[in-house]
């Protein structure tokens, strides 16, 4: 847990917060969801988002986006069965990368608690070759909404 993070992310700091349900397996030996699994929730929630509001397939598009650069702040602990929400937003949508901040919320009652902060940058190649191209208009038109100004 990092102690001289960054002020704390609210729930209103992102255009989008997508629900990502914690599994019996994300446990570790010590009782807690391992630091690995926190990349997964954001995987998940960046992904799943692209294919619900591009309306396609995004494993079927000839251009894929790969993880150039990803970082993880961990705030407090998660555990099975806690129910999390990720928020999304985009600080940089250029030619051929996204870069996205991110959150994980744990949901407490009514109100949703910071436990991670983080980023992940997607490099847009093509699925043959895997040389860079621009962002797909579908992904593209997906993500404008999450550009923060």
């Amino acid at each position: 847990m990092s102690t001289d993070a960054p002020s704390a992310p609210t729930a209103a700091d992102y255009p989008v917060l997508w629900p990502v349900p914690t599994r019996w397996a994300d446990n570790d030996h010590y009782g807690h969801v391992n630091n690995v699994t926190y990349y997964s929730y954001f995987d998940t929630a960046v992904n799943a988002f692209l294919i619900a509001e591009s309306g396609v397939d995004i494993r079927e598009l000839p251009a894929i986006g790969v993880v150039a650069e990803t970082s993880c702040t961990y705030r407090s602990e998660l555990s099975f069965p806690d129910d999390l929400r990720v928020g999304l937003a985009v600080d940089r949508l250029g030619r051929s990368s996204i870069t996205y901040s991110l959150a994980i919320f744990r949901v407490t009652g009514e109100s949703l608690e910071p436990a991670a902060t983080g980023r992940f940058v997607h490099v847009y190649v093509d699925a043959g070759t895997r040389r860079p191209v621009p962002v797909p208009d579908p992904i593209r038109a997906a993500v404008e909404r999450l550009v923060r100004s």
